[in-house]
């Protein structure tokens, strides 16, 4: 993905409305918590296959080859990351789905290929800097971070709205944009201020995507978007960075 011009003015223009790392703490260690954890994460990667699945089989949906590859390596990983759930699960493993583990550190670039292929060709806007596209990021977790938010922008976003990834190196890390058409309203803001969720599965998929951002010293972040939109920002270490 190459940058375009009017990736540096998105990022001006932004306008932040919640900081949620001071509130972000380690994993609440309940077992009914746990076990949405675990029903949330199983959930993912079986939606998100789903959805792959179906786009590879859409004959009315064109795809180029770095489309189909993108799809098929995404796959592969959720594929993996289902059956070491399911694995972990079977051993009864309490804390499997948000425990930190030691993770290759591979370039952002394929890791936002991968995400972006999640997004319908005429819906997707991915832009990169080269700098942030080569930065170092722990595989498993900023993908399962960015498959979250992706996935969060189309399932609460406009229907036909447009979903954006946009990336740069900001400071001493990496800056990831997650964009929809929606708005900023008082449950977005209220899942990426409380420090667990509520009973059910409201919000869960925030509050996972911040615990997974702890270990690397990572953020996450709400922006507003003008004329309309929501920005949700990851900020991340280059994994050279971290211990």
């Amino acid at each position: 993905m190459r940058a375009r011009h009017g990736l540096q003015g998105l990022l001006r223009g932004l306008r932040r409305i919640e900081p949620a790392p001071g509130e972000m703490r380690p994993p609440v260690a309940d077992s009914e918590l746990l076990l949405r954890v675990l029903c949330h994460e199983f959930r993912t990667p079986i939606s998100t296959l789903t959805s792959l699945t179906r786009a590879l089989a859409d004959e009315q949906r064109e795809l180029s080859g770095a489309d189909r590859r993108a799809i098929s390596e995404l796959a592969r990983d959720q594929a993996v990351h289902l059956q070491s759930l399911l694995c972990d699960a079977t051993a009864g493993t309490g804390a499997l789905a948000l425990a930190p583990q030691p993770e290759r550190a591979v370039p952002l670039a394929g890791i936002l290929r991968e995400a972006a292929a999640l997004v319908p060709a005429g819906r997707r806007r991915a832009r990169a800097t080269r700098r942030a596209g080569a930065c170092p990021v722990p595989a498993g977790r900023t993908r399962r971070v960015l498959v979250n938010l992706v996935e969060n922008a189309l399932r609460h976003g406009p229907p036909d709205g447009q979903v954006g990834l946009y990336a740069t190196v900001r400071g001493p890390g990496v800056s990831v944009l997650v964009t929809d058409e929606g708005r900023v309203d008082d449950a977005l803001l209220s899942a990426l201020r409380r420090p667990a969720p509520v009973v059910g599965m409201s919000g869960l998929g925030l509050w996972i995507v911040r615990q997974l951002l702890v270990p690397d010293g990572g953020a996450l972040r709400v922006h507003r978007l003008r004329p309309r939109g929501v920005a949700l920002e990851v900020l991340l270490p280059t994994a050279h960075r971290l211990g």
